[in-house]
């Protein structure tokens, strides 16, 4: 097991795979599909799935869901080796057994490995709620929720039955949750990032960093792959998203060096609490 930091507690690096709470194995590694629309979007998954990539995080308001499921039917992956995850957006919150219904329809699954509530909203507790019973007909594997920090969960908790198994929020290294995360994992809750690079408009900035450039040079690896490395350790679970084979591959490649100590502490020395989307 990795023994550089934190991680030994929350979950095998080496393994490539967290047990969650539910008691369902989830990669580590993914691929994130914000953004990518129609054959891009199926020609992204099938990449991936091609690559080793057993995770794909959509949601609803990405309007790709249809895609993905063509793109999963036709890569001839078992359905038992893959993990789907997708959203519940807060204008689907009022009737949550309709939008449920969808999401498997789109995706063309018999069930969905992770659902979450993509920021809070209007009946959240109400869509949740029927999400817990979805979990009991053995059509939701895991639910959780995305976008919620300190103060929306310690609301949101108490209100509902199954304890969430994932929280998934924006961590980068500018916007690190250097007190979200712990919060989040000390409830048996496995953290998993969005924008990893720092999202549109700041990827170029975050990928020529110094400090990053400079480690990537000493493991003769890339920026993209030391900050996905970085998310590892310190317990993050990672969807880069990308239309580039090239790029989608490399994304996997993080599983063959380790950041030491040093290293890790000067990534963290990059914080500027600098948050790259409105959630």
């Amino acid at each position: 097991m990795n023994s550089i930091n934190e991680t030994d507690a929350i979950f095998d690096i080496d393994e490539k795979t967290v047990t969650l709470n539910s008691g369902y194995e989830m990669p580590l590694n993914g691929l994130g599909t914000y953004s990518l629309k129609d054959e891009i979007c199926v020609q992204s998954v099938s990449s991936a799935l091609a690559s080793g990539v057993r995770l794909i995080d959509t949601a609803h308001a990405y309007d790709n869901e249809e895609a993905i499921g063509k793109a999963i039917k036709a890569s001839g992956v078992p359905r038992e080796n893959l993990f789907i995850t997708t959203k519940l957006y807060p204008d689907q919150f009022s009737d949550p057994e309709a939008a449920i219904e969808e999401a498997l329809g789109k995706l063309d699954v018999d069930y969905i490995d992770l659902l979450l509530l993509h920021h809070p909203g209007v009946d959240d507790v109400k869509a949740y709620k029927a999400m817990e019973s979805y979990v009991e007909m053995g059509k939701i594997r895991s639910i959780g929720l995305s976008n919620w920090y300190v103060e929306e969960l310690e609301t949101f908790l108490p209100q509902v039955s199954i304890t969430p198994a994932v929280v998934q929020n924006e961590i980068h290294p500018y916007y690190q949750e250097n007190e979200v995360i712990p919060f989040i994992q000390e409830k048996d809750i496995v953290v998993e990032g969005w924008y990893p690079f720092g999202g549109r408009g700041h990827i170029k900035e975050l990928l020529d960093d110094e400090v990053i450039n400079e480690i990537a040079e000493n493991h003769k690896v890339t920026s993209a792959q030391i900050i996905l490395r970085w998310n590892l350790q310190k317990g993050v679970v990672v969807i880069p998203g990308s239309s580039n084979p090239d790029h989608i591959k490399e994304n996997t490649e993080i599983y063959h060096f380790e950041l030491s100590k040093s290293e890790m502490e000067r990534i963290n020395a990059l914080n500027r609490d600098e948050k790259h989307d409105c959630y």
